[in-house]
């Protein structure tokens, strides 16, 4: 099953915060507090499930979170999470395979595009696109190669990261696809926008516009 992490799930946050330290972390939680009172939320790749320890420290009670995860073992560690006063439903499986007939005030997408395809991630952004509510946010964190400063080292370091995961066949990709153009051409405004570790992780707060006529 590809772009799944159940081989590493176990150690999964601290080889993160070895690498990255508190960078990802804090890219994530710097943008919880875009999440409105008693909204619906939809995570997917939500990993080990630490983020809903931190939204519920925003947010005590009164959100509906979707948690979509494809590995059984990072669900099994988000399952054991404090959430406070909120519901979440637990969904392991695959984004691609998801639906639901609810819309969404905020999508949350951590780490999430570059596991993908060129072609997968079009489709993917498209059913999340699809599920989020006109004026909602999308919370996108993910790498960036974006800009020149230190372009060199970013892609080196992302050369390392595709071939690590090649070698123990968890993850599809071989190259980050930008997904600036597709936010672009479905008409979303950008709220903020924060760089970390260096410029290597981007960090952008969605709105999503009515749509184009």
């Amino acid at each position: 099953m590809i772009n799944n992490y159940d081989k590493i799930a176990d150690y999964y946050d601290r080889l993160s915060r070895m690498v990255f330290f508190k960078s990802q972390v804090n890219a994530q939680i710097n943008q919880l507090k875009y999440i409105p009172e008693n909204s619906t939320v939809l995570i997917v790749g939500g990993g080990t499930g630490w983020i809903l320890e931190e939204l519920a420290k925003v947010h005590p009670a009164g959100l509906h979170i979707v948690y979509v995860e494809i590995s059984a073992k990072m669900m099994a560690l988000s399952k054991a999470r404090n959430i406070g006063a909120n519901t979440v439903e637990f969904v392991n499986m695959g984004i691609e395979d998801f639906s639901s007939s609810l819309s969404f005030d905020v999508i949350s997408t951590p780490f999430l595009f570059d596991n993908f395809s060129e072609r997968r991630a079009w489709m993917i952004f498209e059913k999340l696109d699809d599920l989020l509510k006109e004026k909602g946010h999308w919370l996108f964190v993910d790498f960036s190669l974006n800009g020149e400063r230190g372009k060199w080292w970013k892609s080196v370091f992302l050369h390392v990261m595709y071939v690590f995961f090649k070698l123990i066949r968890i993850v599809e990709a071989s190259e980050l696809i930008d997904m600036e153009p597709y936010f672009k051409t479905a008409n979303y405004g950008v709220i903020e926008s924060r760089l970390y570790y260096g410029g290597f992780i981007s960090a952008l707060i969605y709105h999503k516009e009515n749509k184009l006529a």
